[in-house]
C-alpha cells in the first residue's frame, strides 16, 4: 500500500492511503466488457449470451452500487498535491483510450463476419455504442489536462464515437455556463432526456465550432485549416469508420450508426442527469455565480466510481475541474443522485418515473427549499410546474 505523507507544522505528522487505489484498475478493464460477451458466444453458439455486457452495465453494475453503497472520504488536502503527481493515476487512463479502439475494431469484425440473427446484430451495435461511449468519459478525464500527451489521447479517444466537438464545447462551453438557462448541456426541470438530447446533442456541436473558431480567429487563421482541434479528431474519425467500410462492407454503416448514436446518447444521459434543474444565480452585474458543488448532482457509489475514473463526483469536478480524478472530494448538503450513473440513466430513460423522483428532490434540496425561482425550469412546462408545487 502506497502512502502519502507530509509533516504539517500545525496538525503534525498527515498520512492517506488511498483505499480504492487498485480498484481503479478496474476502469481500465470496463471497455473490455464486449470481449467476455462475445467469448460467451463463441463458447455455447448461444446469441442471447451477447446481452452480457448490456445486463452488466444497466443491471449488474445499479446493483453492486446499492450492494456496496458509499465512500464518502475525501483525501487531506494537504496530500493532493502528492496523489496527484502520482503517474500511476494518469497511465491508467493512458492504457485506456488504445482499448476502446481495439473493442470498437474488434466489434465491428464480429458484427460483419458473424452468421447473426437481426437482433443479435443490433444488440451487437449497441453494445459496441455503450463502450465506445465510455471513450467519451475517459476523453472527460483528460481533455481537462494540460500535458501533450493526454490532449492527444483525449483527441483519439473521442474519434472512437465520433464526437471531436466535445472537450472543446465541454471545456470552453459547458463549464462557463453550466447550470444557466442557456447552456444546452443543463436540462432543466420539466424536461424529459428526450427533449433534452434534440437540444443538447445539436447545441454542443454547434457552440464547439464556434469556439473553436473564435480560438482561431485570434491566432489568425480561418476555421479550415490543420490546427483546427475539432478536424483533426473529426479527421480521424472518417479514416477509422471509413476503413472499417472499406474493409468490411456496406454492413458496416448500420453498425457504425447505432453505435455512434448510442455512444452520443449516453454522454447526453450524463448531461441530463448531472444538472437536471439546478441554477447559478444571476447576479447584479448580469453575471452568474461562481459555480459551487450545489451546481451539479453527485453520486459516490462506490462501484460505478471506480469504473468511470471518479465521474460521479461531479460537484467537486466542476467546482474545481483541474483537479485529477483520484483527489475528486464529496461535500456535506449537496444534491444526491439516487444511484450511480447507470442505474439512474434507466430512471431518466422512464420520463414519468423520473419526474415524480427527483422533482420532489430537487425541490428538497437545502439551498433551494421549495423555492422555484431558484430552479432551472423548462420554459414550456414553467405553467404546469408552478401550478403543481408553486
Amino acid at each position: 500500500m502506497i502512502t502519502y505523507s507530509i509533516e504539517h507544522p500545525v496538525k503534525g505528522l498527515i498520512e492517506f492511503h488511498d483505499a480504492k487505489r487498485y480498484l481503479w484498475i478496474l476502469s481500465v478493464f470496463l471497455p473490455l466488457v464486449p470481449l467476455l460477451g462475445a467469448s460467451l458466444y463463441f463458447q455455447t453458439g448461444a446469441q442471447w449470451l451477447l446481452m452480457f455486457p448490456i445486463v452488466f452495465a444497466y443491471v449488474l453494475i445499479p446493483l453492486l452500487d446499492w450492494m456496496l453503497g458509499s465512500d464518502t472520504n475525501n483525501p487531506p488536502e494537504e496530500l493532493v498535491p502528492q496523489l496527484e503527481e502520482d503517474r500511476y493515476y494518469r497511465l491508467l487512463t493512458w492504457i485506456t483510450t488504445p482499448l476502446h479502439l481495439l473493442v470498437m475494431i474488434f466489434m465491428a469484425w464480429f458484427a460483419a463476419t458473424q452468421d447473426l440473427s437481426l437482433w443479435a446484430f443490433l444488440i451487437v451495435s449497441f453494445t459496441a455504442g455503450i463502450y465506445s461511449g465510455l471513450g467519451i468519459n475517459t476523453a472527460h478525464e483528460m481533455g481537462h489536462k494540460k500535458t501533450p500527451i493526454e490532449q492527444f489521447l483525449s483527441k483519439v479517444a473521442l474519434t472512437i464515437p465520433a464526437y471531436g466537438h466535445f472537450c472543446i464545447e465541454h471545456n470552453r462551453g459547458h463549464h462557463r455556463y453550466v447550470a444557466t438557462p442557456g447552456d444546452p448541456a443543463s436540462a432543466r426541470m420539466g424536461e424529459s432526456i428526450y427533449k433534452f438530447a434534440l437540444r443538447e446533442i445539436p447545441g454542443a456541436f454547434r457552440r464547439g465550432w464556434l469556439a473553436e473558431k473564435d480560438r482561431l480567429n485570434k491566432l489568425g487563421k480561418g476555421p479550415w485549416c490543420p490546427a483546427n482541434a475539432i478536424l483533426q479528431s473529426y479527421t480521424g474519425s472518417i479514416i477509422l469508420q471509413g476503413t472499417l467500410i472499406w474493409v468490411f462492407g456496406w454492413i458496416m454503416i448500420p453498425f457504425l450508426v447505432i453505435h455512434n448514436f448510442w455512444a452520443w446518447f449516453q454522454l447526453t444521459s450524463a448531461n441530463y442527469i448531472e444538472h437536471y434543474g439546478l441554477l447559478r444565480e444571476k447576479l447584479d452585474d448580469g453575471r452568474y455565480e461562481r459555480c459551487m458543488p450545489h451546481h451539479s448532482w453527485n453520486a459516490n457509489y462506490i462501484f460505478s466510481n471506480v469504473v468511470l475514473f471518479h465521474l460521479e463526483r461531479h460537484s467537486d469536478h466542476h467546482a474545481y475541474p483541474a483537479r485529477r480524478y483520484q483527489s475528486l472530494r464529496n461535500f456535506d448538503d449537496i444534491p444526491e443522485l439516487p444511484n450511480g450513473y447507470f442505474g439512474t440513466f434507466l430512471i431518466a430513460y422512464l420520463p414519468g418515473l423520473w419526474f415524480r423522483m427527483m422533482d420532489k428532490r430537487l425541490l428538497a434540496l437545502p439551498h433551494i427549499q421549495g423555492d422555484l425561482s431558484k430552479v432551472n425550469i423548462d420554459p414550456a412546462k414553467r405553467g404546469a410546474i408552478y401550478a403543481k408545487y408553486g
